[in-house]
């Protein structure tokens, strides 16, 4: 009994460690209607300013963290006032394409950038796996979970309880009438991507420590479309539930099914969901209808 509690709960930490990437990509989408095909660059940008911190600068966990919050927090910035703003009013496919675009140019500049900087994020967090009822918990992933959990607690509260939240959710409803009743929606689009900075410093620290760091990071892009899909593309609850959901059935493929048929079943067994789920609610678990009046 203790292995399938123990494969149900790595799985659970792990959606827990897609949670706050896959939250990013929906402050992204609530805010603007806009898709972000390339937050798996921005994670692993992330983490390479972190191990760039530590590794060529000699600086400490918690300097190397800030700097790279604050230069997350400015690549959103200049990405929605220099690219996002001149195309407010065009195609959607116009903004998607940006995004591949920017992935694309990220992927090649950090390639170039971080040559020589070490992939690897220490945390001061014992190896040693924890023994609860016969249940062994990995510890790295324990308290990387828990300060996801944070992260995605902290931006739930952003968004449902600040001011600034609120009027990011009437954005997202009616930008229009956003904008008549006196919100400044170019300020607050702004700050939704200073929040996708601050979420891919988290996701991409934790993510490297427990998984390891590198242009794998990138790969975490395509975890987290299930992931979205599946929860809801405009439902923060959904998001969570979706990140645990496909968590848990990677970690149950790749321990029951993985050794007789392949270890690309883990990623596979997502997007099979992914496919179930839009035959029977195409907007996603807990994601809303669009309903338009004629």
């Amino acid at each position: 009994m203790s292995f399938p509690l123990t494969v149900l709960v790595d799985g659970a930490l792990t959606g827990a460690l897609y949670a706050p990437i896959a939250l990013a990509f929906v402050v992204v989408y609530r805010a603007s209607g806009m898709i972000n095909f390339a937050l798996g660059e921005w994670t692993m940008l992330a983490a390479s300013l972190v191990a760039t911190g530590l590794w060529a600068l000699g600086l400490s966990l918690p300097v190397s963290l800030g700097g790279a919050g604050l230069g997350m927090v400015a690549l959103g910035l200049a990405f929605n006032r220099v690219v996002l703003k001149p195309l407010i009013g065009r195609p959607v496919v116009a903004m998607i394409m940006v995004t591949l675009g920017q992935g694309a140019l990220m992927r090649g500049a950090a390639a170039l950038a971080f040559r020589d900087v070490p992939g690897r994020i220490p945390l001061p967090i014992p190896p040693e796996p924890l023994a609860m009822h016969g249940v062994l918990v990995a510890t790295d992933k324990l308290v990387a979970a828990t300060v996801a959990t944070l992260a995605v607690a902290l931006t739930t509260w952003f968004f449902q309880r600040s001011r600034a939240g609120l009027a990011l959710r009437a954005i997202a409803d009616d930008p229009q009438i956003a904008l008549s009743m006196g919100i400044d929606v170019h300020r607050h689009f702004a700050l939704a991507w200073g929040v996708v900075g601050v979420l891919s410093v988290v996701a991409g620290t934790l993510w490297t420590f427990v998984a390891g760091g590198g242009f794998g990071v990138v790969l975490l892009g395509l975890k987290i479309f299930p992931i979205v899909i599946i929860g809801g593309l405009d439902s923060i609850p959904g998001t969570i539930v979706g990140a645990v959901v496909v968590g848990v059935l990677e970690s149950v493929t790749a321990a029951y099914l993985a050794p007789s048929m392949g270890g690309g079943v883990s990623t596979v067994a997502s997007y099979l969901v992914l496919i179930a789920v839009l035959f029977v609610r195409p907007y996603g678990l807990f994601g809303r209808p669009h309903a338009a009046r004629v």
